[in-house]
């Protein structure tokens, strides 16, 4: 762990806001050199605090109108392992997240698809058919708001 300071807190808040702005860029926003804020930057991704940078898809314009999650209680009958669930379940490339839950799911599942007769096709051949499930519960997603975290 390392201490941060205003203006490393103050990176990774630009970087979270645009990840693809270069060192340069940053340094000018922040008042650094550019080697300044690469090596504030190395030092970030160093201690394991900035973890990689994404690009954010937008599901629908690429047709997918539908994402629906999935709690997912697995049957005590047979037992299965969590190791065959996790392995089945990540090979549906409609299940864009797994969670390892606890509570009154064993999993939680975020499924995109085009529509609703397309996630019921999921739900039907893909994720009713893995091994240990038991009850199913969905709910469907109607808005999504980004709220910013703590830094």
């Amino acid at each position: 762990m390392i201490d941060l300071d205003d203006t490393d807190r103050a990176l990774l808040r630009a970087l979270a806001a645009d990840a693809t702005q270069s060192a340069g860029a940053l340094g000018r926003k922040l008042g650094l050199s550019q080697p300044a804020a690469w090596r504030r930057i190395r030092r970030l991704e160093e201690a394991g605090i900035l973890a990689g940078r994404r690009v954010v898809v937008d599901r629908q314009a690429l047709g997918f109108g539908v994402t629906v999650f999935l709690g997912i209680k697995l049957a005590t009958k047979g037992r299965v392992s969590l190791e065959d669930f996790e392995r089945a379940v990540m090979a549906i490339p409609e299940v864009q997240i797994v969670q390892h839950v606890l509570g009154l799911f064993d999993y939680r599942l975020r499924v995109v698809a085009r529509d609703i007769g397309d996630f019921e096709r999921i739900l039907r051949r893909r994720i009713m058919t893995l091994p240990g499930v038991g009850q199913v519960e969905a709910n469907v997603l109607l808005t999504e708001e980004r709220r910013p975290g703590p830094i």
